[in-house]
């Protein structure tokens, strides 16, 4: 069996509408299945006007809003509609990207005509309730995410660290790894700007300390006010930039007041604004990966990170930054002060980093997926399609 022989019907609960790091990865994916020559159908919400043009074709599935998150959506299983198109496109293969109600209808789905399941992992939603004072629920949304993943064939996971947490939950032993890659045309240490730099208000002599990604709870910023707080209280001089948009801004902005927000940026200006950091600070436990991480990296940009999944599989802790007991502030900042008050620390570390950064190119690590698709139709005796069931 080719990759050509391939239809792979693909699950996501944001495709699109909102922009991050999973559905770029997702995205990604596609474009190379389809540049390869398989056919890929995606099941997602649609919106009006969303974050990105996507990869592939997109079919809309059932949502709501989720309450006082309203820019995402939570999927609401199939209508006869999705059903009538999956009969249409006969997928040899399903592809499951997210624990939701659809998720779970396409398994059920799936599991109904015998066609393989592969589920990709991308987000701890585990550890989300702690972030919501609803950490008792933590046990409970482990045992239905153990559900979920045990129904499937197969799972990918974004790090081996990751893997090694989903063995140790029980969700599976049928475990590969799918890695993310980064855009070299985007991120390099070329693109570091001080002018850029000065027209925020950062001095050439001063240090900035990078936040990167969605202004939300779970991504640890919590942890990071803290950490900027203990810097201030010890007078070591800094600077602190935050790029991203996000509800937790105003959370953010009051915890760190002197902070210079830059907003989302895309592209060659995402480029320049992570190179012109001089450190990345990444307290966030919620990572599968660490997209940002490894931006940060190929930047040349020394990464201070929780030693936590994803992060511990990018971070060579001494060599290419440091990896810190998460949520110990106190540790964050020590490290932290150590970088601002060297600066060939600094810039050797994030040397390191950039040359370890090219090890990650997206078609060989795409190819890791296509992989266990092939295998696992395979598995299943070859090209069979819903049509023949």
């Amino acid at each position: 069996m080719e990759t050509t022989d391939l239809r792979v019907a693909l699950f996501s609960g944001n495709y699109n509408y909102v922009r991050d790091g999973a559905n770029q990865a997702l995205n990604r994916l596609v474009e190379y299945l389809l540049r390869q020559g398989a056919q890929v159908r995606v099941y997602s919400p649609k919106v009006d006007e969303p974050a990105f043009e996507c990869a592939g074709d997109l079919v809309g599935v059932p949502n709501v809003p989720i309450p006082g998150r309203g820019e995402y959506r939570v999927p609401m299983g199939f209508n006869a509609d999705v059903k009538a198109d999956l009969a249409k496109f006969a997928p040899n293969i399903v592809h499951v990207s997210s624990p939701d109600f659809t998720g779970h209808a396409a398994t059920r789905w799936a599991r109904e005509r015998a066609l393989p399941i592969l589920a990709s992992v991308h987000t701890r939603f585990e550890t989300y309730p702690r972030y919501y004072n609803m950490a008792f629920l933590e046990p409970v949304a482990v045992a239905i995410l153990r559900r979920f993943y045990n129904r499937c064939d197969a799972l990918v996971a974004p790090s081996e660290s990751m893997a090694e947490v989903l063995r140790e939950q029980g969700m599976g032993d049928d475990i590969a790894i799918w890695a993310r890659g980064v855009d070299r045309d985007i991120f390099h240490s070329g693109q570091r700007d001080m002018e850029w730099r000065r027209s925020h208000g950062i001095g050439d002599d001063e240090v900035a300390v990078g936040f990167l990604g969605r202004l939300v709870l779970e991504k640890g910023l919590d942890v990071f006010a803290e950490t900027v707080e203990l810097l201030r209280s010890r007078g070591v001089a800094h600077k602190v930039l935050v790029i991203g948009e996000g509800p937790a801004k105003a959370f953010f902005a009051e915890h760190c007041p002197e902070a210079v927000f830059v907003g989302f940026q895309k592209g060659a200006d995402l480029g320049r604004a992570v190179a012109s950091m001089d450190m990345l600070l990444n307290p966030s436990i919620t990572e599968t990966f660490g997209n940002v991480t490894l931006e940060a990296m190929a930047c040349g940009i020394p990464v201070v990170a929780a030693r936590a999944t994803g992060s511990t599989s990018l971070v060579r802790d001494g060599e290419t930054g440091r990896l810190v007991t998460p949520g110990d502030a106190a540790a964050f900042a020590d490290v932290v002060e150590t970088y601002i008050n060297d600066n060939a620390l600094r810039e050797a570390h994030g040397r390191a980093g950039e040359a370890r950064s090219r090890e990650y190119a997206w078609d060989a690590i795409n190819s890791a997926v296509a992989d266990a698709y092939l295998r696992l139709v395979s598995e299943r005796g070859g090209a069979k399609s819903a049509a023949s069931t």
